[in-house]
């Protein structure tokens, strides 16, 4: 069979299949569920574009990976076959473990279990159908192998994973403040002492890359309507799992009834490999089925959350960079309350808080090394000559309150 095939992606053109393993890991049934998952959840609700899936994340952050590994031989750092083809199939199957929805709905379904698990359990099962092939990446992909460098290329602070999806997420959005100079950081790749190092002509496309990073966080991935977005996912999934412990019958697909049925948590996960079989069959599909029927449920709150969802109709989500005082969250569900007739018990489907992080770069640990000319290396925010860059490394908290638009604009004023 000829397995020497090129993919035409929309970002960077021609990707070709480097390798018969790779091809293989292509065509696997896990890798093949990715193309039903969304890259970037429920952000298509706000930026209509942004409807690419894992799958393609997944074969950009595999081309980045051959062009970093291009750049690095070029410059004398020796890499053989078998370690290319294994670090290029540990950055492929990198998001392998991804859910339905992505990050959404990631320790909904299965409690206290990260996708990051998920993907090492998975590349596992992949390794024992190929007869031990992928024994190489996987090693990579743990951090256990010796040569600490390639571990980088795959997951730290300037590794092609988030050099791919700023860029593809900044394309398919729309969203330039994402774009990144990703080629220039990456010729400008070098290798000191087992560990990635960035030569001090690309300081300026990496400073980028992190001011780029920072906004797309807040633009797109943390856009407030997204977030609530997100929150009323979760809050059907919950309202789901309650109908169903309580006897109701709902639509479900057999691998989506699975986790609907039962507490399924990281303890009985990992005991049970039947969980890992049935996540196996899940994608956005099982749930976006679910939601469309739930819309005309007998159960009100179940039915009016889903027909919000597909109609676009969601709460208002109100963005604070202080925690919400009580009195004014009381005030909020008072107001729900009183106005649609919401019952004590049920007013947190209604009314819901959720508190958002985030950093830009921690420099703290697993940091970004800049080489001078001299020879130094440096932490990227001693190198930049940019005031704010020390600021990037701080975490961020905002805080988000979502309620029914029906109720009108609760101000802050209204606290009597």
């Amino acid at each position: 069979m000829n397995k020497n095939k090129i993919i035409n992606d929309p970002v960077y053109g021609f990707v070709a299949i480097p390798t018969g393993l790779v091809f293989d890991l292509v065509q696997h049934p896990y890798f093949q569920r990715l193309r039903y998952i969304k890259q970037v959840s429920m952000t298509h609700l706000v930026y209509p574009g942004a409807l690419h899936t894992r799958f393609q994340h997944a074969i950009g952050a595999m081309h980045l990976m051959s062009m970093a590994l291009e750049t690095l031989r070029s410059k004398g750092v020796i890499i053989s076959a078998d370690e290319e083809e294994a670090v290029l199939s540990a950055i492929l199957l990198h998001d392998i473990g991804h859910g339905p929805f992505s990050h959404s709905l990631e320790h909904s379904l299965i409690e206290g279990v990260s996708h990051e698990l998920l993907s090492s359990l998975l590349m596992d099962r992949i390794n024992n159908d190929l007869g031990g092939r992928l024994s190489l990446a996987i090693t990579i992909f743990n951090n256990k192998y010796e040569r600490k460098f390639l571990h980088q290329l795959v997951s730290s602070q300037l590794d092609v994973d988030r050099m791919d999806y700023l860029n593809r997420d900044s394309f398919f959005t729309g969203v330039s403040e994402g774009v990144i100079s990703f080629d220039r950081i990456i010729k400008m790749l070098n290798v000191v002492d087992d560990e990635i190092v960035v030569e001090y002509k690309a300081l300026y496309s990496v400073e980028k890359f992190l001011i780029a990073r920072r906004l797309m966080y807040w633009q797109v991935y943390l856009h407030k309507t997204v977030i609530g977005a997100e929150q009323l996912l979760i809050k059907i999934l919950q309202r789901a799992k309650y109908l169903t412990a309580a006897g109701h019958k709902l639509f479900s697909t057999p691998a989506f009834h699975w986790f609907l049925s039962q507490q399924v948590n990281k303890t009985n996960f990992l005991d049970d490999s039947l969980h890992l079989d049935w996540f196996t069959r899940l994608d956005d599909t099982d749930i976006m089925s679910a939601i469309k029927t739930w819309e005309r449920h007998e159960d009100s709150i179940l039915s009016t959350m889903c027909q919000r969802v597909m109609k676009r109709n969601l709460y208002r989500s109100v963005m604070s960079d202080k925690p919400f005082l009580p009195e004014y969250v009381d005030l909020v569900k008072a107001k729900v309350q009183a106005e649609m007739g919401v019952a004590q018990e049920d007013i947190h489907y209604y009314v819901f808080m959720q508190e958002i992080q985030n950093r830009a770069y921690n420099s703290s640990r697993d940091q970004i090394k800049i080489l001078l000319k001299s020879g130094e290396l440096v932490d990227i925010t001693e190198a930049s000559d940019l005031g704010n860059l020390e600021a990037l490394s701080k975490n961020v908290a905002k805080y988000s309150l979502c309620y029914p638009k029906e109720v009108g604009y609760v101000a802050i004023t209204s606290i009597k």
